[in-house]
């Protein structure tokens, strides 16, 4: 019998660096230690609460639940419809829209990738910095990524005109990946005129906006915060959005997400999510059915819908607690980063370089990712300004 050595003759992968650093902190004895890299919210005790909505609505489904069995590939018809309306409103311009259910907004993103990549010309348009995962999503189905600076680390500033450019550059059929609201990783937030230039720009050139949809209600507003992409849904002919439910629910291990679509023709659209359908049936078959029960849940009752809300809310506004404490801590090393302030949701970038992060992990018990974001959301605001007075001579 022929041995073989198959294992063994695979290419060892790098750790993802995250992961890698939750390992890392958690191997650490040190009492005094924190976490500044993982992406969950924190309450003031420093845990991720489950929400009060949730706990209701997940005992409502244990007692009326009458099956575990299948939902098949394109998921609760429910949840994507109750989804739907949170998420984009009335404001639509009219135009049909379809969904899918997904194992949260990363496989929401892969899927959209998948289809994105049948056109092997495209390119997709992604402004840097940006969410370590994506571009390493776009290109393990081989589509061609490119690339433009959004947002200058030093001044603490979005670079609008660097954007808008590219996007008048990019051929037709180009796909441009947009954050709907608190762009991770820098916190940075566009204005409404810049959205609706985007949404110009994008219609006039014939591209494509896929939009990653992770953070609605926890920078601006339930509404606000995606009154931009809704101003390109409304302008351009077809769009599609990766909506995760894991912060905003804090449904985190659920693995809970959609991938929605917009187009002139129901009968398009249709054919689009069948196309989905079929990729997702030849990858993870069918979508975990707990997590989108609950917010099926929540969202169809007016009740766990207003607690859900407020609970939300309450969330919103202790991130922008965090954030003005935060802006006037480490303000007073570097003055651009009193931004911090006006920036919105999870996370901010700060200025500082991979070996002084690697300095502040090994001496001061400070974990956060060498590119320097900081979970803010994470925070307790009576640690921030020590926190501050540690980070701050590394700053560069």
């Amino acid at each position: 019998m022929n041995k073989t050595a198959f294992f063994d003759s695979l290419t060892e992968q790098k750790p993802d660096p995250l992961l890698e650093l939750i390992a890392k902190f958690a191997a650490d004895p040190r009492p005094g230690k924190i976490d500044l890299g993982v992406g969950v919210y924190r309450d003031e005790t420093g845990r991720t609460p489950v929400m009060k909505a949730v706990k209701a609505a997940e005992h409502h489904l244990w007692e009326t639940q009458q099956s575990k069995s299948y939902i098949g590939p394109e998921g609760d018809p429910v949840f994507l419809r109750a989804l739907a309306s949170e998420v984009f409103g009335e404001r639509r311009g009219g135009k049909p829209v379809a969904g899918i259910q997904t194992p949260g907004g990363t496989g929401a993103l892969r899927l959209a990738a998948e289809l994105l990549a049948l056109d092997k010309r495209r390119k997709i348009w992604i402004g840097t910095p940006t969410w370590v995962n994506h571009q390493a999503i776009f290109a393990s189905v081989g589509l061609e990524i490119a690339t433009y600076r959004f947002f200058d680390i030093e001044k603490q500033a979005v670079l609008v005109d660097e954007m808008l450019t590219t996007l008048r550059n990019a051929a037709p059929g180009d796909a441009v990946l947009l954050q709907t609201s608190c762009h991770n990783p820098t916190g940075a937030a566009l204005s409404r005129q810049n959205w609706r230039d985007i949404a110009d720009i994008i219609a006039a050139n014939g591209l494509i906006p896929l939009f990653d949809n992770a953070y609605q209600g926890l920078g601006r507003g339930r509404v606000e915060d995606a009154a931009g992409m809704i101003d390109v849904i409304e302008t351009v002919a077809e769009a599609m959005v990766a909506v995760s439910c894991s912060k905003s629910f804090s449904l985190y291990r659920e693995r809970t997400g959609a991938a929605y679509l917009f187009g002139d023709r129901q009968a398009s659209l249709s054919k689009a999510i069948g196309n989905l359908a079929s990729y997702a049936r030849t990858s993870y078959s069918m979508p975990p059915a707990h997590g989108a029960a609950i917010v099926a849940a929540t969202l169809e009752d007016p009740s766990l819908q207003r607690t859900w809300v407020d609970e939300l809310s309450e969330m919103r506004t202790r991130i922008v607690e965090i954030r003005q404490a935060a802006a006037e801590a480490f303000g007073q090393f570097r003055a651009e980063l009193t931004n911090i302030g006006s920036q919105e949701g999870m996370f901010s970038l700060l200025p500082i370089c991979p070996e002084n992060v690697r300095q502040l992990r090994s001496e001061h018990g400070i974990y956060m990712p060498d590119s320097g974001r900081i979970n803010v959301a994470g925070m307790r605001v009576r640690d921030i300004a020590s926190v501050a007075e540690r980070i701050g001579p590394y700053l560069t």
